[in-house]
């Protein structure tokens, strides 16, 4: 993964690719300056399983900002604890190959925010109602944890 940062506009631009099923990403980057950036974060599913959700954790430094920058083309829905620390995408699909696309702001108040990403793929076996019941549960209570694989992410500064 890479990422630009336009420190005039206040926009950061990660790119790169996700090729682990059984791993969540922990995503660190060197801002220029800490406060309020836009995000706009592009990855290519590189697995063998579709995604039908994608959620992402800040750190006890960072927030997520519900305002219009707040969505991606491949989801339909949102959701954000009130806390705003976690946000999840869903209602949608990125199947093997495709890439996702995700735009939101973020308020850190540190040079190097750090969060985690997950995604959930539907369980071959489970049934439309039972993966859509899991998708329900993961929605309102979060993804749990599995291993992480730590990325920091290299930053240049426009």
């Amino acid at each position: 993964m890479t990422g630009t940062a336009d420190v005039g506009r206040r926009v950061l631009m990660i790119t790169g690719a996700i090729d682990t099923t059984d791993h969540d990403v922990s995503v660190s980057v060197n801002l220029p300056e800490p406060g309020r950036w836009q995000v706009i974060k592009a990855e290519t599913n590189l697995t063998d399983q579709t995604w039908v959700a994608m959620q992402a954790v800040m750190d006890e430094d960072s927030t997520f900002l519900d305002d219009e920058m707040l969505m991606s083309p491949q989801f339909s829905k949102s959701f954000m604890t009130p806390d705003a620390r976690r946000l999840t995408f869903y209602d949608g699909e990125v199947r093997p190959g495709e890439t996702v696309l995700k735009t939101y702001s973020m308020e850190t108040s540190g040079r190097k925010p750090t969060y985690f990403y997950s995604r959930y793929s539907p369980i071959a076996t489970d049934s439309a109602e039972q993966s859509q019941q899991t998708l329900d549960e993961l929605v309102t209570n979060g993804m749990s944890q599995r291993p992480v694989v730590e990325l920091i992410v290299p930053v240049t500064v426009l």
